[in-house]
């Protein structure tokens, strides 16, 4: 049996969190972890990327959030190992060996993401899963060199809670499910920053209800109500805030804006810092993209705005000054439409290229069962007074009219010049006028043909 063990410190570290109130570290590997540099990069990327352009307050970064996972996984244990101890192997109940692994799993569980995270990885093929696993692992990290102390193979087995591939689906399951402390602590975070009320369920009442068993982590059937409520908080916080149309606005600049760069780049004539360069020609390190944050990036967006090539200058000033796209909403029906769209803007000097886009933003809130992928067998149960387990959705009505569906919406993204009206005539009018002509209530349509008498 594993028992990991760390030095304790001499008087627990206390850190004033607006969200769960204390986070409480009493080890030291849980200390030296947080001193790390590549821990502290953490706090110079924001949680939600361009959220901040609709949401002011959402300027949290990464650093608390992780944080707040490891506290929530703290707590969690202490629930298990107050309540639901293992008194004999394989009794489905908590062995609390696994306290210090999970904890640290929780603590750098997005220790790999990089500045605007899902924008980075499609544009330059990096993978914040991956990488956090390299970072954990590497001998050369701080990170690394601090879980040896614990032993050996230690910071191994943290990545592997991290991959999913760690034996034990409790320890798994606890950072990673439908319904875990990363989810937890940033559907309350995100919710307190953007300062909406959405994703504040009630999380005491959630953690008073959770419990180990055999194949994961499940919910005693009195708690049923707070695990529903935060199902529902979830699927809020995914439709107001995360598909926001004009946080997807900008995260559309932001992508043109470097595609662009790339293409600069190659002139020769592109002004760039040296880290974000080796990205640029394709050629970086670990130790390349651990000097990336985003003030990097917005050093160098600064730089552009003075850039010889007008689109990169243009889409720089638009990212840093607030210069959203407008957007209308698209279907499959009127995709077809989008080819004459395209070519209206493109008459009015913009090149679609840069200045169009679509993008689909769809949510999941519940599935009963995924066999593969990202949350694979995270079927959220519901233990009876027999001991016997019920998936949610066949408790919750709520649930159920949830399970299984996808709900947002696709746009397609263009100038907001598009849709201008002036009393004065202007030279792009007629082009604006048939462009306006397609949209209805916020939608493309169709145009109808003259009825024919």
């Amino acid at each position: 049996m594993l028992n990991f063990q760390s030095e304790k410190l001499k008087d627990e570290v206390l850190l004033r969190d607006p969200v769960h109130g204390y986070i409480h570290i009493e080890d030291k590997v849980i200390f030296d972890i947080l001193q790390s540099k590549e821990f502290q990069r953490m706090r110079r990327i924001k949680q939600l990327g361009p959220i901040s352009y609709v949401f002011p307050g959402a300027t949290h970064t990464r650093f608390e959030h992780n944080l707040g996972v490891y506290e929530l996984t703290r707590r969690i244990c202490n629930i298990f190992s107050k309540n639901y101890p293992s008194r004999e192997p394989d009794d489905g109940l908590w062995d609390d060996s696994n306290r210090l692994l999970v904890e640290c799993a929780g603590l750098l569980h997005d220790i790999g993401h990089g500045p605007y995270s899902h924008t980075f990885e499609h544009l330059f093929g990096t993978n914040h899963e991956k990488i956090g696993q390299q970072i954990i692992t590497d001998s050369h990290t701080e990170i690394n060199q601090a879980l040896r102390q614990v032993s050996p193979n230690f910071p191994e087995l943290v990545a592997s809670v991290i991959a999913k591939t760690y034996p034990n689906p409790q320890v798994v399951k606890m950072i990673s499910s439908q319904a875990d402390a990363d989810r937890m602590d940033y559907l309350q975070r995100d919710a307190y920053f953007t300062g909406v009320n959405y994703g504040q369920f009630d999380l005491s009442r959630v953690l008073r209800v959770i419990r180990p068993y055999q194949d994961g982590i499940c919910f005693t059937n009195n708690g049923m109500h707070a695990v529903e409520d935060y199902i529902v908080s979830r699927y809020q916080m995914y439709q107001q805030v995360y598909f926001h149309r004009v946080g997807r606005s900008m995260e559309v600049i932001l992508h043109h804006l470097l595609q662009r760069a790339k293409v600069v780049y190659k002139t020769g004539t592109l002004q760039v810092t040296p880290s974000l360069a080796k990205f640029l020609e394709g050629n970086w390190t670990l130790d390349d993209y651990l000097k990336l944050d985003d003030g990097v990036m917005e050093t160098n967006f600064s730089l552009w705005l003075n850039s010889s090539d007008p689109i990169l200058a243009d889409l720089a000033s638009r990212y840093l000054f607030r210069k959203p796209l407008a957007s209308i909403r698209i279907d499959e029906d009127t995709k077809g439409l989008l080819p004459k769209l395209k070519d209206l803007i493109k008459q009015a000097g913009f090149d679609p290229t840069y200045y169009t886009d679509t993008n689909s933003a769809f949510d999941e809130p519940y599935d009963a069962y995924k066999p593969t992928g990202k949350n694979a067998n995270s079927q959220i149960e519901i233990m009876q007074d027999d001991g016997s387990l019920i998936e949610l959705s066949q408790l919750s009505p709520l649930v159920k009219a949830l399970n299984g569906t996808f709900q947002g919406d696709e746009r397609f993204f263009f100038p907001k010049t598009m849709l201008s009206q002036s009393n004065e005539p202007q030279i792009f009018d007629p082009l604006y006028e048939q462009f306006q002509r397609y949209i209805k209530n916020g939608a493309l349509h169709y145009l109808r043909r003259p009825h024919k008498k």
